[in-house]
């Protein structure tokens, strides 16, 4: 099984989490409501088993608490795939929610980068700054080595804005970790 725990401990965040590319249990908890909605339908969206504690400096704000998620997922994904050999690398995905629309596509590449076109209506949604979207997408990309373009061309509520990017990003992560049919190393070099 492709699989990935990863422990984190700073003096901002203490981040357990267990990854399993090929399902199984989702539990997760941040002690930010809105964001473990999201990771949870990312998690399902994704097909993925993912369980989640984070202990963070939530009164200070929701910062560290995303961003390191974000790192450690992003490491998860890295530890699980491995040398990528197998995978389809790629995948993308639209999910429109109510009057939001949002898009993601993918790229295992080994090279972590983020493309992000997205205004949020409203700065907050209960505990989570809007704008640490963008933080956590980053993280999540940069430690998975993994190339990320995220758009939300309308919308005008900031939860269903980012619970589309979310759901988006859980199927286009799911295109590209699934298995190919060759597996081979999609990639002219021979390595990613």
């Amino acid at each position: 099984m492709r699989t990935a725990q990863i422990v984190r401990k700073t003096k901002e965040t203490d981040i357990e989490l267990s990854l399993c590319l090929d399902g199984g249990e989702v539990s997760v908890d941040t002690g930010i409501g809105f964001f473990d909605h999201m990771l949870t339908a990312f998690a399902m969206h994704g097909g993925y088993g993912l369980t989640l504690k984070v202990r963070g400096d939530l009164n200070v704000d929701c910062h560290h608490t995303v961003e390191d998620t974000g790192i450690a997922l992003g490491k998860a994904f890295a530890q699980a795939l491995g040398d990528k050999s197998g995978i389809c690398r790629y995948g993308s995905f639209y999910v429109p929610m109510d009057e939001a629309l949002a898009f993601c596509a993918s790229d295992f590449s080994g090279r972590g980068f983020l493309v992000f076109r997205a205004e949020f209506a409203q700065e907050r949604v209960g505990g989570f700054d809007t704008c640490m979207t963008e933080e956590f997408f980053r993280a999540l990309a940069i430690n998975a080595g993994l190339t990320l373009h995220i758009s939300v061309p309308y919308g005008s509520n900031a939860h269903h804005q980012i619970e589309a990017i979310f759901k988006a990003a859980g199927h286009a992560l799911a295109q590209g970790t699934a298995k190919n049919t060759t597996g081979a190393v999609l990639s002219t070099k021979g390595m990613l």
